[in-house]
């Protein structure tokens, strides 16, 4: 797919903002809130999606219901310069790791990980840590979310949240 710029005006905005709040809602309602036909939304839509705006559609699941409620951050320092593609292969083993980046500061990279109790958390922590030029991680977990509606915990966002975001 080629992404290639794409005017976004006030009326993208809107239909962006609308299905980043429920994906699932019909071009019929967000055109009949916004002004437009439910074709001229699907034309927008496609556009979006044509262009890389829109990546893709998803369902936000609460991770405890699935057995994910243990949660932790974990920084990890590398021996050495580890370049971000040899820090990506290493995370994309390991299915309990849910975000990884490379970050400023003392850390090389900041994961975010999820298990099922403590000690499915230790024994990923081992697997990350056997890595050779992974020098040492310090892990925090998660006790509590100050912002229970973020989709870190969780939650979808609010139609509020989302169209604040796109203003």
């Amino acid at each position: 797919m080629v992404h290639r710029p794409v005017a976004f005006d006030e009326l993208d905005r809107k239909i962006v903002a609308a299905l980043i709040v429920n994906a699932r809602t019909s071009f019929a309602e967000i055109g009949a809130d916004i002004g437009l036909s439910a074709t001229a939304v699907k034309r927008r839509v496609d556009r979006l999606r044509e262009s890389g705006i829109i990546t893709g559609f998803t369902a936000t699941v609460r991770p405890a219901a699935l057995g994910w409620r243990t949660e932790a951050y974990v920084e990890v320092y590398c021996e050495g310069a580890a370049p971000p593609r040899r820090l990506a292969e290493v995370v994309r083993n390991h299915p309990e790791i849910t975000a990884a980046m490379t970050v400023t500061g003392g850390a090389d990279a900041l994961l975010h990980v999820r298990a099922t109790d403590v000690g499915h958390f230790e024994e990923v922590l081992e697997r990350i840590r056997t890595e050779p030029f992974i020098r040492k991680t310090i892990s925090y977990m998660v006790l509590s979310h100050l912002l229970p509606e973020s989709p870190e915990a969780g939650a979808g966002r609010s139609a509020a949240e989302s169209a604040a975001e796109l203003r």
